[in-house]
């Protein structure tokens, strides 16, 4: 007996979205394996709608074709990869935040009297651990620290190595501040030499790879929000075991850790959580 399929129940443009879906997912797979970095951790609506007008913009009809395009186009991963982590920044980002820092989180750090440890994760283009160096410049630690800064973003860590910005970038760092760690060049301004040296880059997977630990403090703003909620729990363990007791996590302004406790974390600052001694 010939047995016919039931019609589908679905609209022409229901099945259409069905075939994109499954377009994207088989995507999210083979960058996974590819390259380690597993899109399905962060906000599925804003990554795909964010990768969806990269890919059209670039003229492919799908992800299928958008994967082998990439994989043999240098630029266009690179492309890919700057539009994944949203490499948008600015130097003293809410400055009332890193007033606090320096005015209360670090005089506390520095009195156990030992070589500070600190990391800027996901730092993009460099100014948020170029805004740490400048902070401990001014406080006189930071030729006797450690700053680390790490991103995925190969071209975002080109540029923060270059440490050439536009002006937008400097709209709230103090005056006088600019005027000691910033020359002009042109229409750019050119981060000083002392904090370029301060300051070593290094790329990094964060729900991929190993961190170091005793770390004094880690700052990692802004790009919690892009995440799942499992991938950013599984982050903050990740950050806590990482900090020295006493140490410091730094989010960003809309990334309130809500149960600290659980990571072993306390809350004392406004967005600065530290670590259970």
């Amino acid at each position: 007996m010939d047995i016919k399929s039931p019609p589908s129940l679905l609209s022409d443009n229901q099945a259409e979205n069905v075939s994109i879906d499954t377009d994207y997912l088989n995507f999210i797979q083979r960058i996974n394996k590819a390259t380690g970095i597993n899109l399905s951790e962060y906000k599925e609506a804003q990554m795909k709608r964010r990768l969806t007008t990269l890919r059209l913009k670039n003229g492919y009809d799908n992800f299928a074709s958008f994967y082998e395009a990439m994989m043999s186009n240098k630029n266009l991963f690179n492309e890919f990869l700057d539009r994944m982590t949203i490499n948008v920044s600015e130097f003293w980002r809410n400055p009332n935040r890193w007033e606090t820092l320096r005015d209360v989180i670090l005089p506390e750090l520095q009195e156990s009297k030992r070589r500070l440890k600190v990391w800027s994760a996901a730092c993009s283009t460099g100014e948020e651990p170029y805004t740490l160096a400048m902070i401990m410049s001014d406080r006189k630690v930071l030729g006797e620290c450690s700053l680390e800064a790490s991103d995925i973003d190969d071209g975002a860590l080109e540029k923060a190595k270059q440490g050439l910005y536009v002006e937008r970038s400097l709209k709230d760092v103090p005056k006088d501040v600019a005027a000691r760690y910033f020359s002009q060049e042109g229409a750019m301004f050119k981060v000083s030499e002392s904090l370029k040296k301060a300051v070593q880059f290094k790329k990094q997977n964060l729900l991929l790879d190993k961190f170091d630990t005793s770390y004094d403090l880690i700052i990692c703003r802004n790009v919690m929000i892009y995440f799942t909620e499992e991938a950013k729990s599984k982050l903050y363990q990740k950050f806590a075991d990482s900090l020295r007791p006493g140490g410091y996590l730094f989010v960003g302004s809309t990334e309130q850790i809500f149960s600290p406790a659980q990571y072993g974390l306390e809350s004392t600052e406004t967005f600065f959580y530290r670590k259970k001694i």
